[in-house]
């Protein structure tokens, strides 16, 4: 089995949620029983609404995974890529052994890893990549 670890490239999220829709359809989970959201990085005055001012407007996107995330262990047992990162339209998400080798050289690049910090509650074995 691959290492489970996932890397997510914020530079690529455009924040479309189909790794969210991904694993509560493909893990048959109830309707608002999120394993992995997403975070919408602007003003923080509600969801979608960016930051700065016009024309000076920015927004970013953050998936994050709860505890709950089994990172789709019995299907990455079979050798299939879990559902968030098999289906993300942007290449976001990695998964597997290769994240810490695509991780250094998103660093060499002028990326910052990070992995968020314990308060958050969120799934440990996922790190984040960021420009900026």
């Amino acid at each position: 089995m691959a290492d489970a670890n996932i890397l997510v490239n914020l530079q690529r999220c455009t924040g479309c949620w189909t790794c969210t829709m991904a694993c509560m359809v493909g893990n048959k989970l109830e309707d608002g029983d999120f394993r992995v959201t997403v975070r919408t990085l602007g003003s923080g005055e509600g969801i979608d609404r960016p930051a700065g001012q016009w024309p000076d407007l920015r927004m970013s996107w953050m998936p994050v995974y709860s505890k709950k995330c089994t990172k789709c262990a019995p299907r990455v047992s079979e050798g299939f890529e879990p559902y968030c990162t098999y289906n993300c339209p942007n290449g976001a998400l990695t998964f597997g052994g290769d994240c810490a080798e695509k991780a250094a050289k998103l660093r060499e690049q002028g990326f910052r890893i990070f992995e968020l910090p314990a308060w958050e509650g969120s799934k440990d074995g996922v790190t984040y990549a960021s420009k900026g």
